[in-house]
């Protein structure tokens, strides 16, 4: 049948089960908007203080729910404000579409009002880019990108549509095609694979090989990574890690792949590692590292990286593989769907002597006490835990507060943690926040976040109380970029370089500017009534901790150094 071809772009949209959309209006895209307009019944539009803002919530509604997001802008400078957050989705795998406006066929390529070549600045950071130009393609093309976004290894994709190409009086042929008929339908089958579209099977020769590996070892460590959590992996994993009885470290990315309160669990791996999971990389005897890239901030190193173990890598993407460190041998595939035959062939086995060898380490750590008259990171994140449902859902912003979340806090399940670990983005967390509260309304959403960072986001705030959403952030207010002082500390002499923050907001007022609650805090007595009145408030609600200023995180092993070099123990 005949239809605008607005319409048979949200006609897609709702093909693909899409219920919400995050995104800021302009010049450009009005045309849409004008279109979405007509099915505001069908589909949510979340209206962002910014546009950088709508990429992060699309995409934590992506990372919380294991769908794909949606996120729209305008041209120009809309667009752009844009490429921070298609970054971040790209480097952590998360699927969002994008979708932009651009100026109309005859303005292209000269430099007209709000005009850019968004689509060539996004191919790098996208899995595919699409400059619509005629509209009777808007179908295969919507349809691709959903199927792009999605499948093989999960990342952002980009639509531009030139505006003449949405004008009302366009119409197109269109048929709805449900998104389940999508994923087999002719033209998706004949993509490049160069998108990642298909998980290839894994080798079953290459299954037997790591099967036979794992009957020879004495000492396994397993890398719990975040092809685990983006494949929800979550059950086959736990259970190999039972069957082998090994301990399992986690990445930064790997956080809800394996329960962190699990037995076998080790903490986090790398630069902010646990001893445990730091010493145990250098010690065990075979390294098996699920869904995880090596990265250099994992292997600090790589010539001395597991330098006893035979590495095995999986990874659903084969560039990953012997990309930063070299293994001894490999598995491409759907992490899922290798753990399934793993599990298959793997008996049980059972390691006690080297699991009290590597475990103890971190009980050690547990068993330290604090003081209650200041306030700590693990004292507010502890706090937090206790006082909040299990299934609560964590948004980070990047730096101190980062990694002090990920120490403190356990994550049970996919999609529970959403943090910028790839690309490292401040301002990340409040967005994201607000893409998982719009999915899952129903689950407590805690945002935390640095003095730093907050201010790169906080005019979110204004979205969060307009969509009356009850999410909490948790400032760790120290004063100070406290990432980059802990290196000035440890590295630069105490050459405090631009990175004291002596100025305002007063972050209280803030959040009662934008209509919410807040309350500064300074011990726990103060943290836990905080925490009382902001779960039953059933509004935004800002949490203002003081910590010291030379609040570090620990460890710390240096960029470059063997992993268990600790700066910091």
């Amino acid at each position: 049948m005949k239809i605008r071809a607005t319409q048979a772009i949200m006609e897609c949209l709702l093909e693909q089960e899409v219920d919400t959309v995050f995104g800021y209006p302009g010049g450009t895209i009005l045309n849409l908007y004008d279109e979405l307009y007509n099915y505001r019944d069908k589909i949510t539009h979340v209206l962002t203080a910014h546009e950088q803002g709508a990429s992060h919530a699309a995409d934590g509604y992506a990372r919380s729910t294991g769908k794909v997001g949606v996120c729209f802008a305008t041209s120009g400078p809309g667009a752009t404000n844009l490429t921070t957050g298609i970054a971040t989705a790209y480097m952590d795998s998360s699927p969002v579409v994008f979708i932009t406006c651009n100026v109309t066929e005859p303005l292209l390529g000269r430099d007209s009002f709000q005009e850019v070549d968004i689509t060539g600045i996004a191919m790098p950071i996208t899995k595919a880019t699409y400059l619509v130009r005629d509209a009777q393609s808007i179908p295969s093309i919507m349809r691709q990108a959903f199927a792009v976004a999605a499948t093989g290894r999960p990342g952002p994709v980009l639509i531009d549509f030139l505006k003449n190409v949405t004008a009302p009086t366009e119409m197109i042929d269109y048929e709805f095609i449900p998104w389940y008929e999508n994923r087999t339908w002719g033209s998706v089958r004949e993509l490049s694979e160069s998108h990642g579209l298909k998980a290839p099977e894994p080798d079953h020769e290459d299954i037997d090989k790591l099967v036979e590996m794992i009957a020879q070892s004495e000492r396994p460590l397993l890398i719990c990574g975040g092809g685990v959590v983006r494949g929800r992996a979550h059950k086959e994993f736990r259970t190999f890690a039972e069957k082998l009885d090994s301990p399992v470290a986690i990445t930064l990315m790997g956080g809800g792949g394996f329960p962190g309160g699990h037995p076998l669990t080790t903490g986090m791996i790398g630069m902010h590692g646990s001893r445990a999971s730091n010493v145990a990389v250098d010690q065990c005897d075979l390294l098996i590292a699920v869904g995880c890239r090596f990265s250099d901030r994992v292997a600090l190193n790589p010539n001395t990286f597991a330098r006893q173990a035979k590495i095995v890598h999986i990874d659903i993407d084969r560039a990953e593989i012997d990309k930063n460190v070299l293994t001894d041998h490999h598995i491409v595939g759907n992490a899922r769907r290798v753990l399934e035959l793993l599990n298959e062939r793997v008996g049980q086995y059972s390691h006690p002597e080297w699991k009290e060898q590597i475990l103890s380490l971190r009980r050690e750590r547990e068993e330290v006490g604090e003081d209650d008259s200041a306030l700590s990171p693990k004292q507010v994140l502890e706090t937090i835990r206790r006082m909040v449902p299990k299934d609560t859902i964590v948004a980070t912003d990047v730096g101190q507060n980062q990694m002090w979340t990920i120490q403190y806090f356990h994550f049970d399940y996919p999609g529970q943690l959403l943090t910028s670990g790839g690309f490292g983005t401040m301002g990340f967390g409040l967005g994201a926040a607000i893409g998982a509260k719009m999915a899952h309304p129903d689950k407590v959403v805690i945002h935390t976040t640095g003095d730093g960072c907050f201010r790169m986001n906080c005019h979110e705030l204004s979205t969060v109380e307009h969509y009356h959403l009850p999410i909490i952030t948790v400032v760790f207010n120290n004063g100070t970029l406290g990432m980059v002082r802990q290196w000035q500390n440890l590295i630069y002499d105490q050459r405090y370089s631009e990175t004291t923050l002596d100025r305002g907001p007063d972050f209280v007022k803030l959040a009662e500017a934008y209509g919410l609650k807040g309350r500064r805090v300074t011990n726990v007595k103060e943290m836990e009534a905080a925490m009382a009145e902001a779960l039953s408030c059933g509004c935004g609600y800002v949490i203002d901790c003081m910590l010291d200023i030379d609040e570090m995180v620990r460890p710390m092993v240096p960029g470059g150094g063997n992993i268990t070099d600790f700066l910091l123990s």
